[in-house]
């Protein structure tokens, strides 16, 4: 690389420039101040980590996006975050060691080898929040509401939710016998609900009609509520772990319409994103410009487990630079003043004292020919009678 050449960051990584930086700093002290008054802590994960507590639970779906190094300390393979979720949980299985529910929040960079879609970050600004040691259809609610009042303070409209529960796919799976290769295999297929190759594969496989049936039929089960009693009347042969989590589902809806009444919701039972490592109720958020997920999250009860201490928890997470792409918000840039290169002690006490204040005081340095409106103040200190006031 040429010296003309070294300004030039890799491929999805950007610099975060000045008036950009104060905005999403201004984001993240909303977002924080709003999870505090919901009662959620704040939890700062470290950027690297031993590879198998970053990838806890979630297996392949993290270990291709999670760059790898070697700690030359100890010898043992380290990874740079790519999630903070598996961190969280250890915060709150290992440390933390709570007997009450438990709310946890989080903002930071995490890494990528490679960008989720094409033209986006790999290197996210990812904020979520989590809630451990319930395991009700309340804690799913509560996580949506927080993350729909997210979107709701960073004025994004016209949100709309996908929601299923991967524990009906995992029960047709177990109750057919399928073997992991198999049950991959088939995941990948619901997820482009290819139904011809999905019927394909199951010709192949020694299984009763009446099981290739639901497992074929899992790909339509979306739409409105109506889809529920559709689900029954498919899944009448399903063991009861398929039945209960259809219930779980359904009255995750229930307590949802309650609470936000004409919120756009689309239940999918294909809808396995987390598949590997969630463990019920999954959703993620759409608006209609952009065609992937802004948000996802779900329940994932074992994911503490291998710190010694499984417990329920559900959560939700997102990128606050896809946010800043999307919102609406305006936030006013802070007010600058401009002081003169002046010895004066009285001009420093004044200086001293606005700073105090919260104001903010650009001082004009020796032999600086640019003045106050090409440092871009708004006012200036000048003295007038003998006192230093601010002045437009």
């Amino acid at each position: 690389m040429s010296a003309k050449q070294h300004w030039i960051l890799p491929e999805g990584i950007e610099e975060v420039l000045p008036e950009q930086a104060a905005r999403f700093e201004a984001m993240r002290r909303m977002l924080l101040d709003l999870y505090a008054s919901w009662g959620y802590e704040l939890v700062m994960p470290p950027t690297i980590d031993f590879i198998e507590s970053l990838l806890t639970g979630t297996g392949h779906d993290l270990d291709l996006q999670t760059f790898k190094l070697v700690d030359q300390l100890s010898g043992r393979t380290l990874g740079i975050r790519a999630d903070m979720t598996p961190q969280v949980a250890r915060i709150d299985a290992h440390q933390l060691q709570r007997e009450v529910p438990t709310r946890l929040c989080y903002i930071g960079t995490v890494l990528h080898t490679r960008p989720e879609s094409i033209g986006d970050s790999r290197s996210p600004l990812q904020v979520g929040a989590e809630l451990y040691g319930h395991g009700g259809v309340e804690s799913e609610v509560e996580i949506i509401a927080l993350m729909l009042q997210t979107f709701a303070a960073m004025e994004i409209d016209d949100i709309y939710l996908d929601l299923g529960n991967v524990d009906i796919y995992r029960g047709l799976a177990k109750q057919a016998g399928l073997s992991k290769e198999i049950e991959s295999q088939l995941f990948e297929m619901l997820q482009r609900k290819a139904v011809t190759e999905i019927n394909s594969l199951l010709d192949t496989l020694d299984i009763d009609d009446n099981m290739k049936a639901m497992l074929s039929g899992l790909s339509s089960l979306n739409g409105d509520t109506a889809v529920f009693e559709q689900a029954r009347a498919l899944l009448s042969d399903a063991d009861s772990h398929v039945k209960q989590a259809v219930d779980y589902l359904e009255k995750t809806a229930e307590l949802m319409q309650q609470k936000f009444g004409d919120i756009k919701v689309n239940f999918d039972l294909a809808e396995l994103h987390g598949y590997h490592y969630k463990t019920g109720v999954v959703f993620a958020a759409f608006v209609p410009q952009l065609g992937q997920a802004i948000a996802r999250g779900g329940r994932y009860d074992d994911i503490g487990k291998i710190f010694g201490r499984a417990r329920a928890a559900t959560g939700f997470s997102t990128d606050l630079k896809i946010l800043n792409r999307l919102s609406n918000k305006q936030f006013a840039a802070a007010e600058k003043i401009f002081a003169p290169a002046d010895n004066d002690p009285a001009l420093q006490k004044k200086i001293a004292a606005l700073r105090a204040a919260g104001r903010v005081v650009v001082e004009q340095l020796p032999g600086q020919q640019a003045d106050a409106g090409a440092m871009a103040c708004d006012k200036s200190l000048c003295l007038v009678d003998g006192q230093w006031v601010v002045k437009d």
